[in-house]
């Protein structure tokens, strides 16, 4: 061999080398990085509508077909009383402003400079204009991109109206909602009667303490009414039957229902779940599912076994802790919050111990959303029966239905579908 080839040999080498590492350093990030998992309302539970259709329609197009002609049924109030997240934390630095519509309101949600989360109507009581869109923040106040007027976050009393000699009025205060910060979230408090919070989420110790930190995220957005998002962990029955097959499978029906499909895929693995769905006897705001679920091994080896305990609290908040002897404990939240009476915003957001973070905390996130979206496609394309025909099996969804009838009252908006949309009170 000569020098020209041994050097031309080595410069391959390196070369191999090169791209090996590289391929290794893109895995260990795609590896370690938190799952970002992002759904829109079109993305998920329309796959069968797109198999059938022969027009060409795109995705979105098909969506809003079946929202527009889905049967609503007779549903409860679209907007219960109780905590909702409005946004993340990490959405909002501080001195930094955000809109959110939601709940039948438009927010504009602000940090101080100093950091603290403020909630205010995102209408400035002047002139109206949007105090979410090319607003600034002073201080502790948001300032009017229109008058330059400035408006506390605490109370949303105005402060400062620049071109005015005069005393400031009393009445310029901009509507100031009560709001709260952890766990990730920033939660606003809904009440059709404005009452004042008569309870609040509960701070996890070991996410204050930054035992657990952030490992991943789902959103989607869900063509429902906000109760039967919930309602899903009194339904016992539908575990086996829709998340019994093998994540695997994925999110698609006629993936995980049809037996000829089955055995293409993960015939062997098969999820099995027993459930206890109880009212918390002290907090009548808090419901408690305790899931014991195993991955089971040609349906009688149990491969990886979890337990689950599933805290709702309120209307809008999931706590999911799952606990498991092989990997240790780590939480889950579920938030649901209204974009529109017929339309929720779903966020899970992981947090676990810096051992469980990476490869493992991503698998719970996916597979939490990939059981998740089996539901999405269910709840897309149902309607919602109030009176139920059920079985003694399904008693649980009855306890569940009279349980969270606490969170409307009196005023709380009805939805009127009579070939328009309309908000009522109820």
């Amino acid at each position: 061999m000569d020098v020209f080839s041994f050097y031309q040999f080595d410069i391959v080498g390196h070369l191999i080398s090169l791209i090996g590492i590289v391929v290794i350093v893109i895995a260990c990030y795609f590896l370690f990085k938190p799952l970002n998992r992002i759904r829109d309302l079109c993305d998920v539970g329309y796959e069968e509508q797109l198999r059938l259709d022969k027009y060409g329609q795109s995705r979105r197009q098909l969506a809003n077909e079946v929202r527009r002609r889905k049967k609503v049924g007779e549903i409860p109030p679209v907007y219960p009383n109780g905590w909702f997240v409005l946004c993340e934390s990490d959405d909002i630095k501080d001195g930094q402003v955000r809109a959110v519509d939601a709940l039948g309101e438009h927010f504009v949600v602000f940090r101080t400079e100093k950091g603290v989360a403020s909630v205010l109507d995102a209408y400035c009581p002047h002139l109206g204009a949007h105090l979410g869109i090319g607003s600034r923040v002073v201080g502790d106040c948001i300032e009017c991109p229109f008058h330059g007027w400035k408006f506390r976050g605490e109370d949303g009393q105005c402060m400062a109206i620049p071109y005015s000699a005069g005393k400031i009025p009393q009445s310029a205060k901009a509507k100031s909602w009560p709001c709260d910060e952890l766990n990730g979230f920033i939660l606003v408090w809904y009440h059709a009667e404005q009452e004042e919070p008569n309870w609040k989420a509960p701070l996890i110790p070991e996410i204050a303490a930054k035992k657990w930190t952030y490992g991943g995220r789902s959103e989607y957005r869900v063509n429902a009414h906000i109760q039967e998002i919930p309602e899903n962990g009194s339904d016992i029955a539908h575990l086996d039957c829709l998340h019994g097959p093998s994540m695997l499978y994925g999110s698609d029906l006629k993936a995980t229902l049809n037996g000829k499909r089955d055995n293409r895929i993960a015939p062997f693995l098969k999820h099995h779940w027993s459930v206890i769905w109880a009212r918390d006897p002290e907090e009548k705001h808090v419901a408690v599912s305790k899931l014991h679920h195993e991955i089971r091994v040609f349906g009688r080896l149990s491969f990886i076994s979890v337990e689950v305990e599933a805290k709702q609290i309120g209307p809008g908040l999931v706590y999911l802790t799952f606990t498991s002897p092989l990997f240790g404990r780590c939480i889950l939240f579920e938030s649901v919050t209204p974009v529109e009476p017929m339309v929720q915003r779903v966020l899970h957001r992981l947090y676990a111990p810096l051992m469980m973070k990476g490869p493992f905390g991503n698998l719970i996130v996916w597979g939490e959303a990939i059981m998740f979206e089996r539901d999405i496609v269910i709840w897309n394309n149902k309607t919602f029966i109030n009176k139920p025909i059920l079985v003694s099996e399904d008693r649980a969804i009855n306890l569940f239905r009279r349980w969270f009838q606490q969170f409307y009252s009196e005023n709380s908006p009805l939805f009127n579908f009579q070939g328009k949309n309309e908000i009522v009170n109820w």
